[in-house]
């Protein structure tokens, strides 16, 4: 009979350099992303896109195409970015729960899927305004409706919200279990990011409810959490003294 080989000790492997890296690349790229998205909303498609006016609309669209087209490119760099962040997170948390993780990186997932999605839609909308001659059988009015049905259509980003505000909960509880950021930050996030959810379901549901809680209160709170959460990883890293089961050593 062999001698049993006894195996020394081996401690709690605490946060490696790994996740360190991992939790400043997704933080700057969550803050380059946001930066951009807010620019190419604000500062581009708000002034092309006149609600409710699809002939200025379109009169804007035409005359200021290649800007237009560079909001699209910055609608996408933002996907990158949150992709960026998904992989970022998911390396980070994945030791305190791989299941929740993962259900947060698939949320997060589904949430770009949509803002693709919204992307598509402008690109619709543009092929509509080309005059292209195929097009010619459709009266220029009934076009410019059509073309503002998808440049409205952010319907898909409230469908991804939906999922986003999942993901941010579960992240936010992942950071309160490890209190790799400070607790009561996270615990905002948690709360914030389940406001979120609830706001969001009860839209889809019922339409009527924006007219009680404006769109903007939505997801303010849990945007805010995810900004500070960035520059806390950026600027303060986590906490190398917190184990991956969230409990100090």
């Amino acid at each position: 009979m062999e001698p049993e080989v006894m195996t020394p000790h081996q401690p709690p492997v605490s946060t490696n350099n790994v996740q360190s890296k991992s939790a400043k690349i997704a933080a700057l790229a969550y803050l380059l992303g946001i930066t951009i998205v807010v620019v190419a909303n604000f500062s581009i498609s708000a002034k092309l896109n006149v609600p409710d006016d699809a002939n200025q609309s379109a009169t804007n669209i035409l005359a200021h195409e290649s800007l237009f087209r560079l909001s699209v490119v910055c609608y996408l760099l933002y996907c990158v970015a949150m992709l960026v962040v998904l992989a970022g997170w998911y390396v980070l948390l994945k030791p305190l729960d791989r299941t929740l993780a993962l259900i947060a990186a698939f949320c997060r997932l589904l949430y770009v899927i949509a803002w693709t999605y919204v992307v598509l839609n402008f690109f619709t909308a543009l092929r509509l305004l080309s005059g292209a001659a195929y097009l010619k059988v459709i009266e220029p009015d009934r076009l410019r409706a059509l073309a503002k049905v998808f440049l409205s259509g952010f319907d898909g980003y409230y469908v991804g919200l939906l999922f986003w505000s999942l993901a941010s909960t579960a992240c936010a509880w992942l950071f309160f279990k490890s209190r790799y950021i400070p607790r009561v930050l996270a615990a905002f996030g948690v709360i914030a990011s389940l406001w979120c959810v609830g706001c969001t379901v009860c839209f889809l549901i019922f339409p009527t409810f924006a007219d009680r809680v404006n769109l903007w209160w939505f997801d303010s709170g849990m945007v805010i959490f995810e900004i500070v959460t960035s520059i806390w990883l950026l600027t303060k890293g986590i906490n190398v003294s917190i184990s991956p089961v969230g409990l100090k050593k």
